[in-house]
C-alpha cells in the first residue's frame, strides 16, 4: 500500500513538472464602433468591428521539450462582434472537386491564423495557415497597421482599376495563405530578423504562394523588405507583392514609412505612404497619407488614371492599458474610376470622393 501511494506521488510529482514547462494563453481583441461613410455622395450609418484592432479570439501556448527545443501552437478566430459572428473565410471556394465535393469553407473559425511550430536556437518552423512575410510590411510601415478608415491598405490592392476591378482582393493569398511551411530566423542576431514561407496550392486556384521578409531593428530604427508572389495558374500572370518598409520613433513622434508594389500583368499599382503618431500623456495622436499610383493595363483598358489619395487622422485615449476610445476622420481623393474607398458602405466612390468618421470602444484581454 505505501509503495503504491509513493508510486502515485512520485507520478504526481512528474506530472506537476511537466505542466510547469507548458503554458497555454487565452486572448482576444473587442472592438466595436459607430461610423458614418459617404461613397459617391451615398451616406450610411454602420456599426463596424476592427476599426482600430481586429477583433479575436484566440489560444496560444508552448511545451519545452528539453535541450533548447520547444513546441508550440496558435489558434485565432476572427470576430464581428457587431452581429455576434465568429471566423471567416480562409480564401478558398465552398463548392470545389478539390474541396471534398463542396465542404463549406467561406466561414471557418481559426481563419486569422491557425499553425504549431517547433522552436530552437537555430529559428523556428512553423505549419499551418498564416500571415505572407510580404504582407507583414504593409502592417508595421503604417502607423494605422491593418484597421479602420485611415489604413494606407485602403488603397493598396483594392479598386485603383478600371471599372472598380480588385487586384488584391482577387487573390486570397494577399495577407494569408494555407497549407503554408515557413521558417523564421532566431532571435539575438545583432538586430537581424527574417523569415521564408512557402504555400502548396493543393490542386486550389490562386493558392500557391512563396515569398520573404528581411529587416533589421536597431533601438528606435526598423527597416525591412518583403517580397511575394502568387501562382494563378491556367497561364494566367502571376500575382506580385513587393514592399518596404521603415520607421524611427524620435520619442516625441514616431514616424512610419512605406513603398508597396502590386504587380499583375500588365497592370501595376505604386503606393507611397507616410505616417505617424505622436504620444498625448494617456492619449494618442496620429496622422496619415498614402498615395497609390496605377500604371500599365487591365483587362485591355488603360488604368493609367486610376489613382488615389488618402488623409487621415485619430485621436486614440486609453482608459486602461487593456481598454481605448478613439475617434478617426478619413477621405479619399479618386481619379479616373478608381473605386478606394475608406469602408464600404453598398455605394461604389468610382472616380469619386469616399470619406467617413466614426467613434468607437476597443477592449483587450
Amino acid at each position: 500500500m505505501k509503495k503504491s501511494l509513493l508510486a502515485v506521488a512520485v507520478l504526481g510529482a512528474f506530472a506537476g513538472a511537466a505542466s510547469a514547462q507548458s503554458s497555454v494563453t487565452l486572448f482576444g481583441v473587442v472592438d466595436l464602433s459607430g461610423n458614418y461613410v459617404e461613397n459617391g455622395g451615398k451616406g450610411v450609418y454602420s456599426l463596424q468591428s476592427n476599426q482600430l484592432n481586429s477583433n479575436r479570439l484566440g489560444f496560444r501556448g508552448t511545451e519545452d521539450l528539453g535541450g533548447g527545443l520547444a513546441a508550440g501552437f496558435w489558434l485565432e478566430a476572427g470576430m464581428n462582434n457587431d452581429i455576434g459572428a465568429a471566423g471567416g473565410s480562409n480564401g478558398i471556394p465552398s463548392t470545389t472537386a478539390a474541396n471534398n465535393a463542396g465542404v463549406a469553407t467561406s466561414s471557418v473559425l481559426f481563419n486569422r491564423r491557425s499553425t504549431v511550430s517547433l522552436i530552437s536556437k537555430a529559428g523556428e518552423i512553423r505549419l499551418g495557415r498564416d500571415y505572407n512575410p510580404s504582407f507583414w510590411n504593409t502592417v508595421f510601415g503604417d502607423v494605422y497597421g491593418a484597421n479602420g478608415l485611415g489604413q494606407a491598405l485602403n488603397v493598396i490592392g483594392s479598386g485603383g482599376l478600371a471599372n472598380g476591378a480588385s487586384v488584391g482582393a482577387a487573390y486570397p493569398t494577399f495577407a494569408r495563405s494555407n497549407n503554408s511551411i515557413g521558417y523564421f530566423l532566431p532571435g539575438g542576431l545583432g538586430g537581424l530578423y527574417g523569415q521564408v514561407q512557402v504555400a502548396a496550392g493543393e490542386n486550389q486556384a490562386n493558392q500557391k504562394y512563396m515569398g520573404g521578409r528581411i529587416g533589421y531593428a536597431a533601438g528606435p530604427f526598423d527597416v525591412a523588405g518583403a517580397y511575394g508572389v502568387t501562382e494563378t495558374g491556367a497561364g494566367g500572370p502571376d500575382f506580385k507583392v513587393w514592399n518596404v518598409m521603415g520607421t524611427w520613433n524620435f520619442g516625441v513622434v514616431k514616424l512610419y514609412g512605406l513603398y508597396n508594389v502590386v504587380e499583375f500583368g500588365d497592370a501595376e499599382l505604386d503606393t507611397y505612404s507616410i505616417s505617424g503618431m505622436i504620444p498625448l500623456g494617456q492619449g494618442e495622436f496620429k496622422a496619415g497619407y498614402s498615395a497609390t499610383d496605377a500604371k500599365g493595363r487591365f483587362g485591355g483598358t488603360s488604368i493609367d488614371a486610376d489613382n488615389g489619395r488618402i488623409f487621415s487622422l485619430q485621436y486614440i485615449y486609453n482608459l486602461s492599458k487593456r481598454t481605448a476610445l478613439y475617434t478617426t476622420w478619413a477621405r479619399i481623393d479618386n481619379d479616373g474610376k478608381a473605386n478606394f474607398q475608406v469602408l464600404s458602405n453598398g455605394y461604389s466612390a468610382a472616380g469619386d470622393t469616399s470619406q467617413g468618421y466614426n467613434f468607437g470602444v476597443r477592449h483587450s484581454f
